[in-house]
């Protein structure tokens, strides 16, 4: 029966992917909450995490010509979407600091599950290979 390292770790590597890119454009924004004419950015996590995962989400692409360039493969960055200000301020600034201190809170408490899921995967793989 063929092993992949793939099927054993599930969608959590990709996740924690999607996370840590989240993270970073929640604290970019929070940092610039009072930087005129700055623009809120964030991903859209479920829908990156369903084509990067495959689940439920978009069908893959399939070439159909040999010179139609490669689809991309999964695991890359999501991309980055503005976000839309409920109130947006006069100097242009779209950041809503509270919204994102929020989003960045619950984002770190997943990014902390994840890591615990993967390294409980990781633990009982290696305690496979050890035949402890």
């Amino acid at each position: 029966m063929p092993f992949s390292i793939d099927q054993a770790l599930g969608v959590f590597p990709q996740a924690l992917q999607l996370e840590a890119q989240r993270a970073q454009l929640l604290a970019s924004n929070i940092a610039n909450a009072d930087t005129p004419g700055y623009k809120a950015r964030d991903i859209d996590f479920k829908a990156a995490l369903a084509a990067q995962g495959g689940q439920g989400g978009a069908l893959p692409l399939m070439r159909t010509n040999p010179e139609h360039m490669e689809p991309s493969a999964a695991g890359g960055p999501a991309p980055v979407l503005y976000q839309v200000p409920l109130q947006p301020s006069l100097d242009g600034n779209t950041v809503n600091l509270q919204y994102n201190q929020a989003a960045f809170g619950e984002n770190a408490l997943r990014y902390q599950a994840t890591l615990t899921i993967l390294s409980g995967r990781l633990s009982g793989l290696s305690k496979a290979i050890m035949g402890t």
